[in-house]
């Protein structure tokens, strides 16, 4: 019998008797602590608005994915058919061309020679524009360099022995707003913290505890509230489940009696946790969570997520725990890929209202984006425009042609009635 069947069998009329509260009783709370968690269902459900957050950034993640598939190449340079044949990989959707004149302040494209005996081809390099930009988020990122440094000691804080592979944290550098040469620029300034190990460098190694980074989002924002309000809260996590959305009685009890239990920070040692406890969850959930808040968008696809399952002690599992927790995460299928989101992070239309720094280069990035969309769509409509005006000039001179011809039969219709008019008066 499992654990929820005995759970109702004893939960029912006839077994308790009238002067305990199967709710309240130790052996009660007991059995329903120990339910397995890995058993707890909830239905998944589609949230509109936390969709519609993803596609939004849609053009986004498409031109900076082509962005830095220029960058990346010697020079900063890449004939246009090379950048063709990669698009599959970079999910395109258009031909490159096409998708680039969209966007015509990004790039520039003109003719080179791709060795000095062949024949001129198109290259795209970056825009002056683009080499504005960039030097504006060098300088955005150097200002931010405290905040990528907490992020990196924390994520180190929340591993199992303090390490992490080099090769997982170049994976998710985009997700936590890391520089590109982090290893070789952010580390090697930060030794009393920080420090490359192995033959090769394989693992980035936390070489001292920081206790001020050693408190996760949920606990900053209790002691915040705590301190606005004068009143000593203990912290715990948000929940927000979505209009009409419903858990079953069972699931209601055992959430109830889960938020009721004290918080363990992810940054607390979970060697000694059983793998299967209510209290492991707890902990997951806060590890999940703190991993979701230190994110720049705060949300992160799930198979990334994965990646740090041996480092973090998740479960092969561990994607249930986010659908187990409807009303502090939530699960996107955008673009066929799962995406784990921080209810809590966003509105009730789908905005962010818990902003990282970092997301100032992507608005710089985005507005440049708009603007240059703004011209295509202005010179898409000059040219219309001056078609419209050849169409009109064309038919106004089809029409002027056609009336001078009709006039001219006009008149040698009257001339051939003259002539016969002639023809007959008698000479």
């Amino acid at each position: 019998m499992s654990m929820l069947s005995l759970f109702r069998l004893l939960s029912s009329s006839h077994l308790v008797p009238k002067t305990l509260n199967a709710r309240v009783h130790p052996i009660f709370k007991l059995l329903h602590r120990s339910m397995g968690v890995s058993s707890l269902k909830v239905a998944w459900r589609k949230d509109p608005m936390l969709d519609a957050a993803i596609e939004r950034d849609k053009g986004f993640r498409l031109c900076s994915r082509v962005i830095r598939e220029v960058l990346n190449e010697p020079g900063h340079r890449i004939p246009l058919r090379y950048l063709e044949k990669r698009r599959e990989r970079l999910d395109l959707p258009i031909r490159t061309r096409t998708f680039l004149s969209r966007y015509p302040n990004l790039l520039e494209l003109y003719d080179d020679r791709i060795k000095p005996s062949s024949p001129p081809v198109p290259f795209l390099r970056p825009s002056p524009r683009l080499l504005s930009f960039l030097s504006l988020q060098s300088s955005i990122s150097s200002r931010l360099e405290p905040l990528v440094l907490s992020k990196l000691c924390k994520l180190l804080m929340m591993s199992r022995h303090r390490v992490l592979p080099a090769h997982k944290l170049l994976s998710v550098k985009r997700d936590f707003g890391f520089p590109d040469d982090f290893l070789v620029s952010l580390v090697p300034r930060h030794a009393h913290l920080l420090r490359l190990v192995g033959s090769s460098g394989h693992h980035l190694e936390l070489v001292s505890w920081p206790e001020e980074h050693a408190r996760s989002t949920i606990e900053l924002r209790t002691e915040e509230e705590s301190r606005v309000t004068g009143v000593r809260m203990r912290p715990n996590f948000s929940i927000r489940l979505p209009k009409g959305f419903y858990l079953r009685r069972e699931m209601r009890e055992w959430t109830r009696d889960w938020l009721e239990m004290p918080y363990i920070s992810p940054y607390e040692d979970a060697s000694k946790l059983h793998p299967a406890s209510p209290e492991m969850e707890k902990r997951n959930v806060a590890v999940l969570h703190e991993l979701l808040s230190l994110s720049v968008t705060r949300r992160m696809a799930v198979p990334v997520v994965g990646k740090f399952c041996e480092e973090y002690r998740f479960s092969n599992e561990f994607g249930n725990t986010f659908t187990r927790h409807p009303g502090i995460f939530y699960v996107s299928l955008k673009g066929g890929i799962k995406t784990a989101m921080l209810r809590e992070a966003y509105d009730e239309h789908g905005e962010l209202v818990d902003r990282d720094p970092y997301l100032e280069i992507k608005d710089k990035f985005v507005e440049m984006m708009e603007e240059g969309h703004r011209e295509w769509k202005e010179m898409i409509k000059a040219k219309r425009e001056a078609v419209q005006k050849d169409l009109e000039l064309m038919a106004r001179k089809n029409a002027e042609l056609s009336v001078g011809e009709y006039e001219t039969c006009i008149v040698d219709e009257d001339q051939r009635h003259s002539d016969h008019a002639m023809a007959d008066i008698p000479t």
